[in-house]
């Protein structure tokens, strides 16, 4: 089991990762153009920099793309995984700010 230290520095790189969309296509095998479908439809957002067109997506958005495949490999549509999970993550943020407020 890692220390504090170590989770510690596993959220600092977590909240730094940047992974190029052919990266993210290979690691959770959705092709690079219906990642890109569903950027064209709000479900997910690229981070652009000024000096790179590739898209970038950071840790949160991989994992909202694993969790959106997990629903529609259970059959889920993409509108329906798409709105599942908001309200999970709607849902986790309510909690974690009455968290900060104590």
């Amino acid at each position: 089991m890692g220390t504090v230290v170590e989770t510690l520095a596993d959220l600092e790189f977590l909240s730094k990762l940047m992974i190029g969309i052919g990266e993210v296509a290979e690691i959770t095998r959705i092709p690079a153009r219906q990642l890109r479908y569903w950027e064209e439809k709000g479900i997910i957002h690229a981070l652009k920099t000024k000096r790179s067109t590739t898209r970038r997506y950071d840790y949160q958005t991989v994992k909202k793309i694993i969790l959106i495949k997990e629903l529609l490999e259970e059959g889920y549509t993409l509108k329906a995984a798409t709105k599942k999970i908001a309200t999970r993550l709607e849902k986790i943020n309510t909690a974690f700010n009455k968290l900060k407020k104590d």
